[in-house]
């Protein structure tokens, strides 16, 4: 009896036929899984910042042994670099940098702010300090991490430094359990990812972003004519 009550009901357009229920759910199922694909494909086809890249650029650096060497040596110019198992703190950010193709060793040449000398002006703490000052922008050296973005380069006084009183480092994408970004460099023991960002004296913070290839081109170019 019940049955055909119910049947009676659906007939009166009191309850909606099973038929028409299923197909309501089918679609509502079939637009949140089209929904979803396209959320998901939005977020795969965005592109990481230059800032994110620069800091993958320099994590790669801690994949192979690095011996710290600041010996003065005679590297070609431009795209000139000492042997890639030496460096010290400064080639971390020149090499991530050149990764992205950018040639600091050529934009530092061509600003001034060294002494003129393409074999060690872009590996010095000062020199690329002040190029950052110059020609990038500079930002509070604070103790607020959430002011410290990736690939923001930031500068250092090591009142106890082994093997030098300055200092310079990459900030990571990667954070510590409190928040604090990570920062990738090369303090003496080859280069790291570490969670050191407020460990000494800042002296500097700078960021310093090339939207595509042309700065460090055409500079290549125009030294080669």
């Amino acid at each position: 009896m019940p049955m055909v009550a119910d049947t009676q009901a659906r007939q009166r357009g009191r309850l909606p036929p099973m038929g028409v229920v299923c197909l309501v759910l089918l679609a509502v199922a079939m637009l949140m899984a089209t929904t979803a694909q396209a959320d998901a494909g939005t977020t795969k086809n965005v592109e990481p910042s230059f800032g994110v890249r620069l800091a993958a650029a320099a994590r790669k650096q801690t994949w192979f042994p690095v011996i710290y060497n600041p010996a003065y040596r005679k590297i070609e110019y431009p795209n000139g670099d000492v042997p890639w198992y030496y460096g010290v703190c400064t080639d971390v950010v020149v090499r991530a940098y050149r990764a992205l193709g950018t040639d600091l060793q050529v934009l530092v040449h061509q600003a001034g702010v060294g002494s003129g000398d393409t074999n060690i002006d872009h590996r010095r703490v000062p020199v690329l300090k002040a190029f950052f000052a110059r020609k990038g922008r500079s930002l509070p050296a604070t103790t607020r991490p959430d002011d410290y973005a990736a690939g923001d380069i930031v500068t250092y006084h090591l009142p106890d430094g082994r093997f030098s009183k300055t200092h310079i480092a990459i900030v990571s994408d990667r954070k510590n359990a409190a928040g604090v970004p990570l920062i990738i460099h090369n303090r003496g023991w080859g280069v790291a990812e570490e969670d050191w960002l407020f460990s000494e004296k800042i002296t500097g913070h700078f960021r310093f972003e090339t939207s595509d290839r042309s700065i460090s081109m055409t500079s290549t170019e125009s030294h080669k004519e």
